[in-house]
């Protein structure tokens, strides 16, 4: 029994009463200051008379100061002349039935009764005593709910009981729960509740708010408040679900809370909304579930009714008939005021909340009502509701477009449900497909999903189109929708299996019903014409096509058995992306990870997974090991089918080839692939054969030897060939033929390839191959391809020198011989730099800048101290070379470097692998800037070029600049300085000296200087020096050249000071003073006076430098700011201990000028640029003009509220056809329903509950409210100062989801 019915006053006093008392479901639950005697808890839930003792201590007692005693005695309820009880069986009777008030208020006669009586003397000390309890007891409430550790029927059923005793006294505590739960610290009294109204009370309550924090318990973080949304909403459930059978028709507890909700979700407050709606949706919720029950046991009652009706006049009890009409009556009279309950929550909240400005408010609407239509078909799955649903597709936050989609995939799901779907599903299915390229991932995801479920619910309903736009998203970079995309992709080509299939479910191989999907796919893959992407395809349909995937044994058979009769045999392209389709499989299924770019990394593998990849890797082993020397022998000629085939025993398990006693198949596989590298001179074929041969050559493998011998055997042979071949190809006095030149250039591939992969260095390569390259320079008439191997070949014997150095315990011997092959190799590559054939000087270039990178003085960190007589530097003249052919050669025209004339696709694909060629050349040279390899200087010829070359190279140039800020800030300050005078020099030589300021060179110098100065950033601290430096040089390198015609013209580079100009706004203001001082030094008096128009640089620089840094006369090296400095040296510790240097010593020495470097602070390690992955292209489908059916709603005119402004944006997905969302917080509860129904008649629709299947007297559903007579051609409709033309047909084809027939009027 609660507490509340107690009237606690100050001091201490015991009462004693007996009334009926029903027992706690919960035992174990108790109000503070009570107890229950071990006797209670034990009574079975029964209706007893209790005897209770309430001994109250003063105020504030804890629970430990009062206690509880009961006894069982037999004697009837009463009670003492002296107390504040009353009997209240009378007040909670029903008053009968009727509408639910809108306001949910008493009544002018109920406002007098309270818990105490109207008008007796007691009331109002009584009333005061309760609203101190009635703190202790909404607390307890509020934290029962928000701990979410009771069990919540017990906390309902005590409510209940507090509710039968006095039902103003719970309500009041229901209410403050409310405004507990919204955040809000006041508290409505006893007396706001009898006297004021629901929009008093909320705007009494909105002062009380706490506005310091926008936090509130729906926002709050933290693990207690993650669960009190659903402790929330759980109680609101509870509480209608223990109420349906009697206390929610009382026409007193409903009517408060709802309008006390509604008046809540109106509040300008965000807290209150959010709450109040989220409260309100649940409250909806639980009552279709009422509502839904209530409906079953109608049919149920009415069914029973005509059976009984039926029967014989003899047997028929017309008791029974009567009791059966009396219940259909009570049931029909609960229905309806049900449906009057879920029309005032409807109408008073989801129609303004759904257009919420708060998108966690609108997700809760659109949440809620595809429960509600899920949950009450009968009555909500109708386009009467659908249609907020399709609205709020358009809406510009992924989370409200995510619960619409979530909400439609329950409906879907549901085949029952189908055909209440088509017209909807006809209306909105573009707007759904479309949202597949969603820029939310999430969102997009769900849309796939949801179509998915679409297609299962019926093929006829996508279009080919509209599957084409879901089935390219498999090569999607983000995994989740490539898998979407995979499944809708498995549904719609591959789930379908003929009957004749049944039969022959056992069959294996070509014969398996496997065959034909597996062409399907090959079919597919084909089609969508992206062939470098079967990894990607793979990976989408991995989950859901997986015993398709993992048939290699029916992937085998296709390719070596003879197709069957009738059957079409696989053409050779189609052939060719079998293979390197089941080549994916095999990858997938033996390193169980996706491909590059679609995964965030290597995961840990399950247990369960470690198993699988072990059974598919011995799965694999078994299978292949037999049939690939069959399959490499069938297409041994084929270089794309053998580089592909030749990549499978990489994923083997070579243990199997030992237990599984299959020798032979090695030695046929090892004889296969000698045939082929004597076949091929591909590199793509040849590296193969050498990966392969590295994949079987493991030293923890028996069969180790065995390939070893194979493999020694072959380079034996190719190394003696080559040997002989560069013997009659070298002799003097003879020209080499073309066969001969082939036959050394096939062999020295074939080395090279090997070389790549094994340690060849016991062959000694590098003598022949020095002497090719030397008689090449010496001739010059080298065939290329020659060289270029030789080069790549020489690259690979220096680095495995090199690898053996290292590990190993060398000699001093070892390192002078690898030093002098260094040398002598570089040496060689400087020459080919100066050889007429490009391709040759790429390749020198390309292995100058690894080797140069390699030995660098970085071959000594990690402890390798003995490997310092390596080290390389490259001299100037090497340097000088290297940067020569980057201006030659990368920063050229894109027609410059493209020769391919095979049409306009050729031709684009031939630029862009010229434009990754170039920027390949160019990151080799800027590694070395970056590195220090080369002087740092020598970037000033790179950073030049960033403004000309930004779309090219800009991302290249831009991290080369930060990284050589990282190493020198200074140095790198200078270099940047240096650009810009190349640059300005240039423009002289070809301009001359009178050359026009405005002309576009020395804009475009200009524009790059402002350019420079934003990538020094905003902390002007951390480069203070670097930009001192910056202007001394600049200032020198202006004053540099004095004007042949005397001092009264000015210095021939006078104009660079314009330029120069665009740094100003980095230095501090301290160092702007000491800038202009600097200046002045070079500078005359006659200088200061001219203002002519070829003195303006000179003018502009001093008043940059002066803007800001008049009133500061301390010296930069005080380290003292002035009182004018910024906020930022304000807060920067002044360095102590430092001489002020006077003026006078300033302008006598530079020195004393410019920032000590021990002053200097450290930058710090800036971030490397983010690298960007290749991803599907994501444009948004435009809908056709017909289609845009989104429209906004009309505000009466006697609001006077103005113009809204929807924010309409430019080109993004979700921008075009969406509804503006539209907060009408600012509307007045007073007469909102009203309003609405005035102009808003389409979203202010009554709820009716469909008619009970067997019942006759119940109307039909209410008729569709849509006007045919509203629908006008080219209408035009004036919404608060917002005009908007629409497109509307004609009846027959009618958008009657659109939502502008609202703003329609007839003319």
């Amino acid at each position: 029994m609660q507490l509340n019915a107690v009237a606690l006053i100050a001091g201490s006093f015991s009462v004693a009463c007996k009334t009926k008392f029903v027992a706690f479901n919960d035992p174990g639950f108790s109000y503070p200051g009570a107890r229950l005697s071990p006797r209670q808890s034990e009574a079975k839930k029964t209706s007893l008379e209790w005897n209770i003792s309430l001994t109250f201590g003063v105020d504030g007692m804890t629970e430990d100061q009062g206690y509880v005693s009961m006894a069982l005695v037999e004697s009837e309820t009463h009670f003492s002349s002296d107390t504040d009880f009353e009997d209240i069986e009378g007040k909670n009777q029903k008053q009968g039935k009727g509408k639910t008030c809108k306001k949910g208020k008493k009544g002018p006669a109920e406002k007098g009764k309270s818990g105490n009586g109207g008008g007796k003397p007691g009331g109002p000390n009584r009333m005061n005593g309760h609203h101190q309890q009635n703190g202790v007891e909404n607390m307890m409430l509020f934290e029962v709910v928000k701990m979410g550790k009771s069990a919540m029927q017990s906390v309902v059923d005590d409510w209940i009981e507090s509710y039968k005793h006095d039902r103003d006294i719970a309500l009041l505590d229901l209410i403050n729960f409310f405004i507990q739960c919204s955040g809000c610290k006041g508290v409505v009294t006893a007396e706001m509740f009898r006297h004021m109204q629901n929009s008093e009370i909320i705007r009494k309550m909105t002062e009380e708010f706490d506005e310091d924090s926008g936090d509130y318990p729906l926002t709050m973080a933290g693990p207690q408040w993650k669960k009190f949304k659903s402790s929330f909403c759980e109680f609101i459930g509870v509480l209608v679900r223990q109420c349906q059978y009697s206390i929610i028709y009382d026409e007193y507890m409903m009517d408060t809370v709802i309008s006390l909700l509604t008046g809540l979700s109106d509040s300008q407050v965000r807290a209150f909304r959010h709450t109040s709606t989220l409260a309100a949706m649940k409250l909806m919720t639980a009552l279709v579930n009422v509502a839904l029950n209530l409906s079953i046991n109608m049919d149920n009652t009415q069914r029973q009714y005509e059976a009984e009706r039926n029967k014989i006049i003899g047997k028929r009890a017309n008791d029974r008939l009567e009791l059966l009409l009396q219940k259909r009556k009570e049931l029909q009279e609960n229905q309806d005021e049900i449906e009057n309950m879920m029309n005032a929550i409807f109408k008073g909240v989801f129609v303004h909340r759904y257009r919420d400005a708060i998108a966690e408010i609108r997700a809760i609407c659109i949440e809620e009502i595809g429960i509600w239509m899920k949950m009450y078909s009968d009555a909500f799955l109708n386009d009467s509701y659908l249609k907020y649903v399709g609205w709020t597709m358009h809406d510009k936050q992924g989370e409200v477009r995510l619960k619409c989609l979530t909400a439609l995939q329950g409906l879907y799901y549901n085949k029952e449900l189908n055909s209440k779907l088509e017209l909807f599903t006809s209306r909105f299915k573009d707007r759904i497909v479309s949202m597949t390229l969603d820029k939310e991932y999430d969102v997009a995801v769900q849309a796939i999903k949801l179509l998915t479920l679409v297609l299962q619910s019926s093929e006829e309903v996508l279009t080919a189109e509209d599957c084409e736009n879901v089935y390219h998203l498999v090569y999607s970079a983000h995994r989740p929708v490539a898998v979407a995309a995979g499944e809708f992709l498995y549904k719609k080509l591959f789930s379908r299996r003929d009957a004749e299939d049944d039969g022959i479910l056992k069959r294996r191989g070509r014969q398996s019903p496997n065959a034909n999907l597996v062409k399907t796919l090959v079919f597919f893959f084909l089609e969508s014409e992206l062939h470098e992407h079967a990894a990607y395809l793979v990976d989408s349909m991995w989950d859901c096509a997986t015993d398709l995937l993992k048939d290699w044994e029916c992937m085998s058979s296709l390719l070596l058995e003879e197709p069957l009769n009738g059957e079409e045999p696989l053409t050779d392209r189609q052939e060719s992306a079998l293979i390197e389709i089941m080549l994916c499989t095999i990858r997938q299924a033996a390193e169980c990870h996706p491909p590059v770019g679609r995964g965030t990394g290597k995961r840990v593998l399950t247990a369960k997974e470690k198993k699988t990849q072990l059974d598919d890797r011995t799965k694999i082993t078994e299978l292949f090991a037999v049939a690939l020397p069959q399959l490499l022998a069938k297409y041994s000629v084929d270089a794309e089918k053998v580089t592909n085939l030749l990549q499978l025993p990489q994923y083997f398990d070579l243990e199997i080839y030992t237990t599984g006693r299959l020798e032979k198949h090695l030695d046929a596989l090892l004889r296969q692939i000698r045939d082929i590298v004597e076949k091929h001179t591909d590199i793509d074929v040849l590296e193969a054969c050498s990966k392969t041969y590295h994949a079987l050559c493991n030293e923890e493998f028996t069969i180790f030897n065995r390939v070893d011998i194979a493999r020694s055997q072959l380079i034996d042979e190719l190394a003696d060939k080559f040997n002989r071949l560069l013997e009659d190809f070298l002799q003097e006095g003879e020209e080499p033929d073309e066969d001969d030149a082939y036959q050394v250039l096939s062999t020295l591939k074939r080395i090279t390839a090997f070389h790549n992969a094994h340690d060849l260095s016991r062959w000694d390569l590098f003598g022949c191959n020095y002497k090719l390259l030397k008689t090449g320079i010496e001739n010059g008439d080298m065939p290329e391809q020659i060289v270029i191997h030789a080069l790549q070949c020489t690259h690979y014997v220096i680095l495995w020198q090199l690898a053996k150095v290292t590990e190993s315990s060398s000699t001093k011997e070892d390192l002078l011989r690898l030093k002098k092959q260094m040398r002598v190799f570089c040496q060689i590559c400087q020459h080919y730099l100066t050889n007429v054939n490009t391709a040759v000087k790429e390749q020198a270039f390309t292995i100058l800048c690894d080797v140069l990178m390699i030995f660098s003085h970085q071959i000594m960190t990690g402890g390798r101290d003995m490997l310092e007589p390596l080290v390389y530097t490259p001299d100037s003249s090497l340097q000088s070379e290297l940067l020569s052919f980057i201006l030659d050669h990368v920063f050229i025209d894109q027609d410059d470097d493209n020769n391919s004339a095979d049409g306009q696709q050729d031709d684009e694909a031939s630029k862009i692998e010229a434009l990754h060629k170039r920027r390949n050349l160019l990151a080799a040279f800027c590694k070395l800037i970056v590195y220090t390899v080369v002087e740092m200087n020598t970037a000033a010829d790179i950073f030049k070029q960033y403004m000309k070359y930004y779309n090219d190279y800009g991302d290249i140039i831009k991290e080369t600049m930060s990284k050589t800020r990282q190493i020198d800030k200074i140095q790198c300050a200078k270099t940047l300085i240096l650009s810009l005078q190349q640059l300005f020099n240039e423009m002289i030589q070809e301009n001359g000296y009178n050359f026009d300021r405005s002309s576009p060179t020395f804009s475009g110098i200009k524009e790059l200087a402002r350019r420079f100065a934003l990538t020094f950033g905003l902390d002007q601290l951390k480069t203070r020096e670097a930009i001192a430096m910056l202007h001394k040089d600049g200032i020198e390198f202006a004053f540099k050249e004095p004007n042949p015609q005397g001092e009264s013209h000015p210095p021939l580079n006078l104009a660079f000071l314009d330029i120069l100009s665009e740094f100003s706004s980095k230095l501090l203001r301290q160092d702007k003073r000491t800038v202009y001082v600097y200046l002045e030094k070079f500078m005359t008096f006659q200088m200061s006076l001219r203002r002519e128009d070829v003195w303006l640089p000179l003018m502009s620089y001093r008043n940059s430098l002066l803007a800001g840094g008049d009133d500061d006369t301390m010296s930069v090296i005080s380290g003292i700011s002035s009182r004018g400095s910024t906020v930022r040296n304000k807060k920067t510790k002044p360095a102590t201990g430092k001489r002020k240097v006077p003026e006078a010593e300033e302008s006598s020495s530079s020195d004393g000028m410019w920032l000590n470097r021990e002053q200097s602070m450290h930058t710090p390690v800036m971030l490397q640029t983010p690298q960007l992955a290749s991803t599907i292209m994501r444009e948004p489908k435009r809908l056709r003009p017909d289609e845009n059916y989104m429209g906004v709603y009309p505000m009466q005119p006697e609001h006077h509220q103005a113009p809204l402004d929807y924010n309409r944006r430019g080109t993004s997905l979700m921008e075009d056809d969406e509804e503006p969302i539209v907060e009408d917080v600012m509307m007045s509860s007073e007469g909102r329903i009203e309003d609405l129904n005035e102009g808003m008649d389409f979203d202010t629709m009554d709820i009716d509950l469909p008619p009970s299947k067997n019942r006759r007297e119940r109307t039909e559903l209410k008729p569709d409210f849509f006007d045919p007579a509203s629908i006008m051609d080219e209408s035009i409709c004036l919404v608060n100062g917002f005009v908007i033309a629409t497109k509307f047909f004609s009846l027959e084809n009618s958008d009657y989801f659109s939502p502008f027939y609202g703003c329609l009027t007839q003319q």
